[in-house]
């Protein structure tokens, strides 16, 4: 048999099997074909889309648009290979800017299905159909039939003379999953497109053309839900060649897998591994544990600096300078992160409350239907100007989101003064401890502020402590719970990253009573090669024993730290081969550790200055509504909420 193929000679392969071969590798299941004349009726201008399936797209798979249609001459050859209308010249392929354009689509679909074109370009009612069964068009009759303007495909019994692919195909809920998907990348984008999916003649997905911030609203809540649009943060950042912007999902709203995450580059979805670490970076460090973020980014990049033209399905890109889009994706969105914004609770989830959108304090947010809106792309994103806003969506390939920001949040002088009186005696110590440094001081005032600046905090004014453990506050908007040790960690986790290139900060400070911490026999023997490591951080650590180990000084933030814990773990952390620049790269789990061993414990009781400079640090803290593990620091109880918990006004 193997002698047999060696002697075969080289021909040129029919176009059917061709065409076949070609399909496998754009037509991988239904939504494949889906996804295909989807992008064909964008580009074709439709403003209505109406897609049916049945049974999860293996019998059938229907498409009406009503877009510009297609010239009855050119029928023959849209269900051809390599025959467009989307780019002419070579040089087009460095700058492509239509979502289709390889000329393949159709061709493919039409080898491995039952296909039927239909299309028409006027309103006169009178259209042209061609028909290609499985095979390569052989040049048949084009008939004339009725038709609105437009374009309307039938795609039945896919795969029907390929079995091998067919039964690999998964159960009709499975396939529509995947079909669901397709429209819902492609509506997340296209607000001025209206979308009807049906599947089995029941309606799934009915989005009517979103022209205001409302129903766009209404569609991002339809197609991500309502807590990621209420919670999620909004960006608008631009760059000399760049522009990013979109929603970042909250870190509480993390999920167990990657299911929502979107991000278009010149109105295209992409998987790019660039923007994806550039992403998992910004989110590193206030994420719990093994969790995915959700977020819906726009990115418009000039199309000369973008390859499209990498990957059959399209989903691949390439960019030209990938170290720049990397760093300004993860500058821009760590910045966003980092801003103080509030967090919805639920408090019952019997009672099912309506989710009710707190407010952002430290930079006035746009309004969900401010952000959905789109207005004109711009040149630059000046601060100070005033936002302007269009009704007429303008989100075709090449465009994204826009949002022109407000100034930044100044609060009033009397708002500055409190807080000055609040931060004072950290600046005035000369010689600051563990109270002073994390701003946990019997020192602080215990005045009462005026009830007009209590307004103006985010996090209101403290009014008691619940069992040692959170902070209960009160501000203009309800109620504040914060956990102080996950708040107070993120504090000292912040104060340390700021500081770690000042030695002075982490000079060891002699302790007045030499700690004894139990070790194990291991840990013991690594003290001595360790040393150096150790004292960089401040730390001076004798061995005393076969296992423990005497603390006689640390740097002033960990005076009161539990040593017990703290120091067992950075025997096991640390590496004696660590030199300055591999601590570096260790150092942000290093010093989450030492946060959180340095931070006031549970059940410590605080007095309310205490609790109110806490919750003052609290808002000049970059990501202080995540501890050092990605947990929610505090939580905002609006009170809407509370009256419709305790059913008031019903």
């Amino acid at each position: 048999m193997n002698n047999a193929v060696s002697v075969r000679r080289i021909q040129t392969l029919n176009a059917a099997l061709a065409n076949q071969i070609a399909a496998g590798e754009v037509i991988e299941r239904p939504a494949s074909v889906v996804k295909e004349l989807l992008e064909n009726a964008i580009d074709a201008g439709a403003t209505e889309i109406s897609i049916r399936v049945a049974q999860g797209g293996s019998t059938l798979i229907e498409l009406i648009d009503n877009g510009r249609g297609i010239h009855p001459d050119d029928l023959p050859l849209a269900v051809m290979r390599h025959a467009t209308s989307k780019i002419y010249h070579a040089d087009e392929l460095h700058a492509i800017v239509s979502l289709g354009f390889r000329g393949e689509a159709l061709a493919s679909i039409a080898a491995v299905s039952r296909l039927s074109l239909t299309s028409s370009q006027d309103d006169q009612g009178i259209g042209y159909r061609v028909e290609v069964n499985g095979t390569a068009f052989n040049g048949d009759e084009i008939q004339a039939v009725a038709a609105q303007k437009g374009t309307h495909i039938r795609v039945q019994d896919l795969f029907f003379n390929v079995p091998a692919r067919r039964k690999f195909l998964k159960k009709p809920g499975t396939e529509f999953a995947h079909i669901e998907e397709v429209v819902r990348r492609l509506a997340l984008i296209h607000f001025d497109i209206r979308f009807v999916l049906e599947h089995n003649e029941q309606i799934r997905l009915n989005l009517p053309i979103a022209d205001s911030g409302e129903l766009r609203m209404q569609r991002v809540q339809q197609l991500l839900g309502k807590q990621f649009s209420q919670n999620a943060y909004w960006m608008d950042a631009q760059g000399q060649h760049l522009r990013l912007s979109g929603w970042l999902g909250h870190p509480s709203d993390a999920r167990s897998q990657a299911d929502l995450q979107y991000v278009y580059v010149n109105g295209r979805i992409v998987k790019d591994k660039t923007i994806s670490h550039a992403l998992k970076m910004a989110y590193e460090g206030i994420l719990h544990g093994h969790q995915y973020a959700g977020y819906l980014l726009f990115l418009e990049v000039d199309p000369h600096e973008v390859d499209v033209n990498v990957h059959p399905t399209k989903h691949e890109i390439r960019f030209l300078n990938q170290r720049e889009v990397h760093e300004f994706v993860r500058h821009h969105a760590k910045a966003t992160l980092a801003q103080f914004q509030t967090a919805t609770a639920d408090l019952s989830e019997a009672m099912k409350p309506e989710p009710i959108g707190v407010a952002s304090f430290a930079a006035p947010q746009p309004t969900q239907q401010e952000q959905l809106a789109l207005h004109r792309p711009t040149t630059a994103v000046v601060a100070d100007a005033a936002p302007e806003y269009s009704d007429k969506p303008n989100f075709r390939s090449g465009q994204s989101v826009a949002y022109q920001p407000r100034s930044q949040y100044q609060p009033s002088q009397q708002l500055n003064n409190a807080i000055q009186s609040y931060l004072a005696p950290l600046r005035d110590d000369p010689q600051p401890n563990m109270a002073t440094q994390d701003i946990i001081t019997e020192s602080m005032p215990a005045a009462p502020i005026p009830q007009a600046v209590v307004d103006e905090f985010p996090l209101g004014t403290a009014i008691a402590q619940l069992h040692g453990i959170y902070i209960l506050a009160q501000n203009h908007e309800g109620l504040i719970i914060v956990d102080m040790h996950a708040a107070h960690e993120r504090i000292v986790l912040q104060k340390m990253k700021a500081a770690w290139d000042q030695p002075e900060f982490w000079t060891s400070q002699q302790l007045l009573i030499p700690k004894v911490v139990s070790i194990s026999r291991m840990q013991a023997l690594r003290v001595n090669e360790l040393k150096p490591q150790l004292m960089r951080l401040g730390l001076e650590i004798d061995q005393y024993g076969e296992d423990q180990v005497i603390v006689r000084g640390v740097p002033a933030i960990l005076q009161k730290a539990d040593f017990a814990a703290l120091v067992p773990e950075l025997l096991n952390d640390l590496d004696p081969n660590d030199q300055a620049a591999a601590l570096l790269q260790k150092r942000d789990e290093i010093l989450a550790g030492m946060a959180c061993h340095g931070a006031v414990r549970a059940h410590r009781m605080l007095s309310l200055s205490e609790m109110n400079a806490l919750l003052r640090q609290m808002e000049h803290t970059e990501f202080a509504s995540q501890c050092n593990h990605g947990r929610p620091t505090w939580r905002a109880f609006p009170l809407a909420q509370l009256d419709k918990l305790f059913a008031r006004g019903e």
